[in-house]
């Protein structure tokens, strides 16, 4: 399955609309969390929004995480081990408010487990090498780290 996400605050027709155009190709199901976006998909399953348990589960089954250039993103896709593919929303195109999703997309540009499509024409073959690149390593953050250390000593010390 393939799990495409744009967040809650805004909507991302660009992105959604490509997807759903590429979807019935892919072999697999799409389901996209639209957010505040007008298009309503034909060949993927969309939600404006998902639950947080329930979208954590869909990360963890995912093949492919396809998503606007958000660091939240990234990050747990990298927690989770999941690959991800980022195109950046656009401020020229009134996607955002500025254009800080390119720089964050440039700047992780060839970092493993992270794919870029700047536009829709890179799209289908970013999404190609995302399926074809498997799991990548989970990571998990040293202060996540730290935390689970200090638990599990408090919970080994509790007496019984």
């Amino acid at each position: 399955m393939i799990l495409v996400t744009v967040g809650m605050q805004l909507g991302f027709d660009r992105l959604i609309k490509a997807m759903d155009r590429l979807a019935p190709e892919l072999g697999q199901p799409v389901i996209a969390q639209t957010g505040k976006g007008t298009y309503t998909p034909q060949h993927m399953e969309a939600r404006a929004r998902i639950a947080p348990g329930e979208f954590q589960g869909l990360m963890q089954e995912a093949t492919l995480i396809v998503s606007h250039a958000g660091i939240g993103t990234v990050l747990t896709a990298a927690r989770v081990g999941k690959p991800v593919l980022l195109m950046p929303r656009r401020e020229d195109l009134g996607e955002h408010r500025n254009d800080h999703q390119l720089a964050t997309a440039r700047s992780l540009v060839g970092r493993p487990g992270i794919l870029i499509a700047m536009d829709e024409s890179e799209l289908a073959d970013r999404v190609a090498e995302g399926l074809q690149s498997g799991p990548v390593t989970a990571q998990e953050s040293p202060t996540a780290r730290q935390l689970h250390a200090a638990l599990a000593a408090f919970i080994e010390r509790r007496p019984r």
